[in-house]
């Protein structure tokens, strides 16, 4: 499954990946890529809200890695946020032990592409890109001139920055999930 969404807001990046938390279940995992300021822990807060987990949902840079338990006190599945941008090889990730938490509870790794997905060979991958939508913003731009706020559309309102959202998934389990 390949799924394309475009998220015009950080509010809509945040509903996407609502939706898409309420459909994880413990032993998924969930890779997430994307350049500096994407929006990957903007779509982190998402699944959270869909998981129903505590927060807040902070990037974990300095910290490598949290756990957030479920709100319910049990019933539901914890949270395990990663941020492997600062781990430079496979064996660091492989140090932060995941093996052991991978199995009960969704794990998401940012920055994870080419690093997390030894962790699980059923997972979903998802990218955040802005390169088309800046692309389109620049042409449109050259087309129209630019206005007070720099959208090109007159209306003075602050301009968006939206993102492609691309959801791969990996495995059978997980792709009829997904489907």
């Amino acid at each position: 499954m390949i799924e394309r969404v475009e998220a015009d807001t950080p509010q809509r990046t945040r509903e996407i990946a609502r939706r898409l938390g309420e459909r994880l279940r413990a032993a998924d995992l969930v890779i997430l890529s994307g350049e500096l300021g994407a929006g990957k822990t903007t779509f982190t807060q998402g699944l959270a809200e869909g998981l129903g987990v505590r927060g807040p949902i902070t990037s974990p840079t300095f910290v490598i890695a949290r756990v957030h338990p479920p709100l319910d006190g049990g019933g539901g599945v914890p949270l395990v946020h990663v941020d492997a941008y600062r781990l430079g090889s496979l064996a660091e990730l492989d140090d932060l032990d995941l093996d052991a938490s991978v199995e009960d509870s969704v794990t998401v790794v940012e920055w994870g592409e080419g690093k997390a997905e030894v962790l699980a060979g059923e997972r979903l991958e998802v990218r955040i890109d802005r390169e088309q939508a800046r692309a389109a913003d620049a042409a449109e731009a050259a087309n129209e001139g630019a206005d007070s706020d720099g959208d090109g559309d007159g209306d003075g309102a602050e301009p968006v920055d939206p993102r492609v959202v691309t959801i791969t998934a990996y495995g059978d389990r997980i792709a009829a999930r997904f489907a």
